[in-house]
């Protein structure tokens, strides 16, 4: 498992002044012939032969690390007049551009890298809920179809079998585009990207061209980067345009949908699982079980019945739009069905996904990673129709994010639940009391007479779960599946949901499946 930035093992060199030149940026040096052969904005990721981006920060400007870069191996700086004397006092050659080099690190990494042309199908997933799932449904489809891939998701990024640590949703255009030649020199035949509305606002996915791009739908979420909804929809709304996509599949299972097909600036095809919805594709789910959802998806290319390894209606239609995505990208249908026979299954394993801990003759229980309120309304709904008995909850909200969904967090869970347990996350750098304080409010505003507890220790909190729990009843813990850490006031500490729940269980009495 690779923990550092990706890029090609044997990288072509480009000349400054040739890049100089393309972009139009004036150059500073004395040796213009200089080669590039990697470019990156972080002074800790450079390598020799690289081009250091010295960009503007909110505490420090990154031309102030223009020495370090260079003793790393940087051969080149490029950074704005404000970061111009640091970067001049480094002793390499000065690219300099009249407005921030976020702006153009995209074109620049795709020029460097050469992933400009040729490369695999490229595949990419945007909206609020359900980017992971398709993402990893796509994946596994592709491998069933013999074809090998590489992905990029809020989960993991991964080249073949060649697993790499993920930080952020999209990476830094710099580390995505290393990330797309690697691929490529490795033999990827398509690769697969969840792409966040930040992605798109802050440039990490300029000079990426998206064969199909697919949108999922739109929710209360990021508003603490957001004025408001119209401003987080219009980020999305970015990748359905020529620069960064040849053409899209959308789904219509939220009013935002419409918005896209309105005024997406490339070829739309539609999907729905809403009953009465007309799109090109159709969703129809057809049976639900504690460990997967079976359903029908229909087109003009015919009609194909499956599964999906998890459950959840809204599941089925994030692996319907995966189906689709390919075919639109021009995989056959028939040889998409001729592999969902042959297997029975999209075969997919889904990080954090609604993971199911089957329990010998037990509750049901679910852990799943969903921390906004449209995350939870869906689990909840899922769960709900396969319970004889009780549904009991445990959620929370993390710290240093949107913390105007957090009402809206406990109103879902309280009405979603006949016992909801309000615990701590990870709060980051925020006092956990005041978090769960706001969902609280939410949950005994929604249902005042509701069974709604507060107990702040995650490990007490399952505990308590576990001990209300009969054989008939689900126990959902939302927010925290796959984690193997809470953050609290800055420090990691070592935290398993699934190991704290098979313990609670274990202590309980109930045997693990």
């Amino acid at each position: 498992m690779r923990t550092w930035a990706v890029r090609p093992s044997s990288p072509s060199p480009t000349r400054l002044i040739d890049l100089a030149e393309h972009f139009n940026l004036a150059l500073h040096s004395e040796t213009p012939n200089v080669l590039l052969t990697g470019i990156t904005m972080n002074s800790r990721d450079v390598e020799p032969g690289d081009l250091y981006l010295g960009l503007p920060g909110a505490r420090f400007h990154g031309a102030t690390f223009s020495k370090d870069a260079v003793a790393r191996g940087a051969v080149a700086i490029l950074t704005d007049a404000s970061g111009a004397v640091d970067a001049t006092a480094a002793g390499v050659p000065v690219l300099l551009t009249p407005n921030s080099p976020r702006d153009i690190a995209g074109h620049l990494a795709a020029w460097i890298y050469g992933t400009v042309t040729g490369g695999p199908l490229t595949l990419g997933v945007t909206g609020t809920n359900g980017k992971t799932s398709t993402v990893h449904f796509l994946d596994a489809l592709l491998t069933q179809l013999g074809r090998k891939t590489g992905l990029s998701s809020t989960a993991q990024r991964r080249i073949g079998a060649e697993v790499v640590v993920s930080s952020l949703t999209t990476p830094e255009a710099p580390e995505l585009h290393g990330l797309l030649a690697r691929m490529h020199e490795a033999g990827v035949d398509a690769a697969l990207l969840e792409v966040s509305a930040h992605a798109l606002t802050r440039h990490r996915v300029d000079g990426v061209m998206f064969h199909v791009a697919a949108f999922t739908n739109l929710s209360h979420d990021h508003l603490d980067d957001y004025a408001d909804m119209d401003e987080y929809f219009e980020a999305k709304l970015q990748l359905f345009t020529p620069e960064h996509s040849r053409k899209a599949v959308v789904s219509l299972d939220t009013p935002a949908g419409f918005a896209v097909v309105d005024r997406a600036g490339v070829d739309v095809v539609t999907i729905s699982s809403t009953p009465g919805v007309a799109s090109d594709w159709v969703v129809t789910v057809a049976d639900e079980q504690p460990d997967s959802t079976a359903f029908t998806l229909s087109s003009a290319h015919g009609t194909v019945s499956t599964r999906v390894p998890v459950i959840g209606r809204h599941m089925a239609a994030n692996g319907g739009l995966a189906i689709a995505m390919l075919v639109e990208a021009g995989i056959d249908f028939g040889e998409i069905r001729a592999v969902l026979d042959r297997d029975g299954a999209i075969t997919a394993s889904l990080p954090g996904r609604a993971v199911h801990v089957p329990v010998t003759d037990g509750p049901n229980v679910y852990v799943d990673s969903g921390h906004s309120p449209d995350a939870f309304a869906k689990t909840l709904e899922s769960v709900r129709s396969l319970t004889r008995g009780r549904v009991i909850m445990i959620a929370g909200a993390n710290g240093d994010r949107d913390a105007l969904k957090r009402p809206e967090m406990g109103r879902e869970a309280a009405l979603g639940s006949d016992v909801l347990i309000i615990t701590d996350h990870q709060p980051r750098s925020e006092d956990p009391a005041l978090i769960r304080e706001a969902v609280l409010a939410g949950a005994r505003k929604a249902k005042p007479e509701g069974d709604i507890r507060e107990i702040a220790a995650p490990e007490a909190a399952i505990r308590a779960a576990v001990a209300e729990a009969t054989p008939t009843d689900t126990i959902l813990w939302a927010g925290l599946a796959e984690k193997e850490y809470r953050e609290v006031a800055g420090v990691k500490i070592p935290f398993s949901v699934l190991g704290e729940t098979r313990a609670a269980l274990a202590e309980a009495g109930w045997v693990s499946a």
